[in-house]
């Protein structure tokens, strides 16, 4: 189930594309306040923008434009929309977005051809371990695009690995939606009740929220650590509220594939022009389809590497590199450049680390400063040291670290209305 575009000469997609941003501008200069301003306001014409490369001419988009102007996006009058979903305002003050009926058929296209770029077939079934209520689009997209594929879920929600286990058992799913770290969960409670994992029916897991890949795409400690004891395919995927689309891992497991009929994306430097081939960037997008809410030139804010190089799948698109973090979270401590994902995957080296939480702050002279919080029934000097040491191997600094009440971390991960769990504290003021 490979798009014909997607297979296309890199030359047919790239006129394709310019095709679907010429409709786009055209809508957006009918039906959204916002743009029609920003058009204005900077003397654009439309008639002008014909590449992709014209797109440079207009002025990027940033969450803050969302958060200010939240209702001016919407492109359609309120009796066609069906539907409500909010951004988990990870960093900032949560966005609303609108879908009409032919938002959510994007949705399902979106997500059918995302699960069956890894593998998933028709004749398969999904557990679901993520909401669907909450205003959350990830539970609702993957419950739409099972169905639009024509395979079958299970929605058992987030958390209780019991409930996991009694689902598996019951339903016999072949393939899990979870975040990563969950599975370890599921993991330690079969090994605690005498579950045989590998004879449980489960052929892979759709991965989300979280890395699974080194930038060379091996896998990372997290994935190791799932492989070391669950026999099963280990699919990354990406994506946000924002995109309304997917990139997700094929067989080969070399980074997420684009869907050039969905969106349009550009990788840009801090002064918003193409970073050079390989390089890291901001992910800025526009959206193609897309009826009530459609962006234009949106940062983002997740910093990533592109590879251009073909697929062994047979697909000619742009695959996605794992997000490095997010631009707005990258630490410069002690001559350093950090970003929280690199220390979540020195943290998950050890076992005996129960849950921690990075928080990150200026100290009096405006310096970054990093505090990681950590839960563990085996608070020694030793692990305090034998972290430390791994730190400065890994990352060539060493941050500073506490031992903290397991409870006390959990209260921080999970405040009140999170929808997910928050690892990273930012306290600084810009």
């Amino acid at each position: 189930m490979i798009p014909e575009i997607e297979q296309a000469p890199i030359a047919e997609i790239k006129a394709f594309q310019e095709g679907k941003l010429k409709e786009l501008l055209t809508y957006l200069n009918t039906n959204s306040e916002y743009y029609k301003r920003l058009f204005r306001q900077h003397n654009i014409s439309i008639n002008d923008i014909n590449t992709l490369e014209d797109l440079a001419t207009i002025p990027t988009t940033s969450k803050e434009d969302l958060q200010k102007y939240n209702d001016d996006f919407i492109c359609v009058p309120k009796h066609k929309i069906i539907d409500y979903v909010t951004t988990s305002g990870t960093l900032g003050k949560p966005v609303t977005f609108a879908l009409t009926d032919n938002d959510l058929e994007r949705l399902a296209y979106n997500e059918a051809i995302s699960f069956a770029c890894a593998g998933v077939q028709q004749n398969d079934v999904l557990q679901l371990m993520t909401t669907m209520d909450r205003c959350f689009m990830a539970g609702l997209a993957y419950f739409l695009g099972v169905r639009k594929l024509g395979a079958g879920i299970i929605r058992v929600g987030n958390g209780i690995p019991e409930l996991q286990w009694d689902s598996i058992f019951k339903f016999k799913p072949t393939y899990l939606i979870a975040v990563p770290s969950f599975l370890l969960k599921l993991i330690e409670y079969a090994n605690l009740h005498g579950i045989d994992i590998n004879n449980s029916g489960i052929k892979g897991a759709i991965c989300i929220g979280e890395s699974l890949r080194e930038q060379d795409f091996l896998p990372n400690t997290l994935a190791e650590k799932i492989k070391k004891s669950w026999n099963i395919e280990l699919y990354s995927t990406y994506a946000s509220t924002e995109m309304n689309t997917a990139f997700t891992e094929c067989e080969h497991q070399k980074g997420g594939h684009h869907h050039p009929e969905l969106i349009i994306i550009e990788i840009l430097n801090d002064d918003e022009n193409p970073v050079n081939d390989g390089d890291v960037g901001e992910l800025t997008i526009t959206t193609i389809g897309v009826e009530a809410m459609p962006l234009l030139r949106f940062k983002t804010g997740d910093m990533v590497k592109a590879h251009y190089d073909g697929c062994e799948c047979g697909r000619n698109t742009v695959r996605l590199g794992p997000v490095i973090g997010r631009k707005k979270q990258m630490v410069k401590y002690k001559g350093t450049t950090l970003y929280p994902p690199a220390m979540n995957n020195i943290l998950n080296d050890f076992n005996e680390v129960e849950n921690y939480i990075i928080e990150i702050s200026h100290n009096t002279i405006g310096t970054d400063e990093i505090l990681i919080k950590i839960a563990t029934q085996v608070p020694t000097e030793t692990l305090l040291q034998n972290i430390k040491d791994h730190f400065r191997a890994k990352l060539r600094v060493t941050p500073k670290i506490e031992f903290h009440d397991k409870k006390e971390i959990q209260q921080l991960q999970f405040p009140k209305l999170s929808r997910k769990p928050i690892m990273v504290v930012d306290k600084r003021v810009f």
